[in-house]
């Protein structure tokens, strides 16, 4: 039976002077058991930072080289924003991971990062910033009511 690892829960912690933030612990444990590191990045899309494990923007970057020309445009903007801003963070011995100022500053996050989990991959938010964007999201999700087709697994 393959074992299922998921980013879940939407948790407030402190961020210190230097930057030091603590990885939520059930986080820490997906990357324990899957990695040593995790990636970070400005969003494309919001004013806040995704993270993930590097082999979901090795999964990533097959997508964009599918789905786009070699040499075109939309390939070549998709991979400088992604990749060429993306790093890598080990957590320290208690958790910790230092974000950088460009990240901190993109999210605007000052003393306090909320992580919210995604499945597959991370957001790390300003609080004020994530509390109106939950409240856009879950508004139109309720206006526009998707659905979707889950598929059943085979017996």
């Amino acid at each position: 039976m393959r074992k299922i690892f998921l980013f879940m829960d939407t948790i407030f912690n402190k961020v210190d002077a230097k930057g030091r933030v603590s990885l939520p612990a059930d986080y820490r444990a997906i990357v324990k058991e899957l990695s040593t590191e995790i990636v970070c990045y400005r969003s494309l899309t919001s004013p806040c930072i995704e993270g993930c494990l590097e082999d979901s923007l090795d999964k990533l970057a097959t997508e964009i080289e599918n789905a786009t020309d070699f040499f075109s445009e939309t390939q070549d903007n998709l991979t400088n924003l992604i990749f060429g801003d993306a790093k890598r963070f080990a957590f320290d011995s208690t958790g910790r991971i230092m974000l950088t100022e460009k990240l901190l500053k993109h999210a605007q996050i000052k003393d306090t990062a909320v992580f919210v989990g995604k499945g597959r991959k991370f957001q790390i938010w300003n609080p004020e910033n994530w509390e109106k964007e939950e409240a856009r999201i879950r508004a139109e999700v309720m206006k526009n009511r998707p659905s979707l087709k889950v598929q059943k697994e085979a017996e």
